[in-house]
């Protein structure tokens, strides 16, 4: 019997390591780069315990914080989510969910820009209404334009029309996030030929944002070419929402590899998956 050595398998290791090599595109936002392409929320959690194991359990580096339902400094006599998610490890992406007109995104994002000791990076959200809670393209691209021309640097949450997609980027906002199916409602992508119409003609990072229920809907995500995915409701709302945190880190690291493999062709036909040339009998 053979036996494999803790020298021989460190070898194989590196060997394997040095075919996959690195990203060729890491994951940059507004001229910060990230590792992780998973961004994670923190809304819907039972406690701050549950929502920081579940945090880094999902290795997310980018963490979205809904300003209008959240304390990060506003307000003295609550406890501060910073508390648990310090800016010194994290980067905070202020949102502005919750809002839905033009006038109130400004003010939530020049709030977060006081509160956050200058901090530009946000996540722009201007809805539709309360039922769908479907983006307001219109609003959106005002809004969008006002928080560019203030020096925001606008990560934007979208429809999944391709057209609308290329003009907020075209406009200046450093990610486009459209949805993969209503926020909260767990239904996977819905429509992925949107999705990749969105990514082949785009500059910068494409990030679905809404809609996964699962980490097989990351997994599809990522290996249509987005550059990431952001999620809330599919990890708080598990069962065990740590377990789930972790299984959407390993989903999205699978579906960036799997992407960047390049599948096989798909056939109509079985295929040997052994040579039939060389036979021994």
């Amino acid at each position: 019997m053979t036996t494999v050595t803790e020298a021989q398998e460190s070898n194989v290791k590196s060997g394997a390591e040095a075919m996959i090599g690195a990203d060729p595109k890491p994951l940059i936002v507004g001229g910060r780069h990230f590792s992780s392409r998973l961004m994670v929320g923190t809304g819907k959690y039972k406690d701050f315990n549950e929502t920081s194991a579940a945090i880094e359990a999902s290795g997310a580096e980018i963490i979205t914080i809904a300003l209008r339902r959240t304390n990060i400094g506003q307000d003295p006599n609550t406890p501060n989510i910073l508390d648990i998610l310090p800016p010194s490890k994290y980067t905070i992406l202020p949102n502005t969910a919750g809002c839905y007109n033009v006038e109130d995104a400004y003010r939530t994002c020049q709030l977060s820009r006081e509160l956050l000791d200058g901090h530009n990076l946000v996540k722009l959200e201007v809805l539709g209404n309360e039922k769908t809670l479907y983006p307001h393209v219109t609003g959106t691209l005002k809004a969008a334009q006002m928080l560019i021309d203030d020096g925001f640097d606008v990560m934007v949450y979208t429809s999944d029309d391709p057209i609308i997609a290329k003009e907020l980027e075209e406009m200046g906002c450093v990610a486009v996030m459209p949805l993969a199916a209503p926020i909260g409602s767990g239904l996977g992508i819905r429509d992925p030929h949107k999705l990749i119409e969105i990514i082949e003609n785009a500059n910068v990072p494409i990030i679905v944002d809404a809609g996964v229920g699962t980490a097989s809907d990351a997994a599809i995500a990522m290996e249509l070419g987005c550059d990431g995915v952001l999620m809330n409701t599919a990890i708080a709302a598990a069962q065990q929402p740590v377990r789930m945190a972790y299984a959407m880190k390993l989903a999205i690291e699978a579906g960036r590899h799997a992407f960047l493999s390049g599948r096989m062709e798909k056939k109509r036909y079985a295929s040997a998956s052994s040579p039939l040339t060389g036979m021994f009998f």
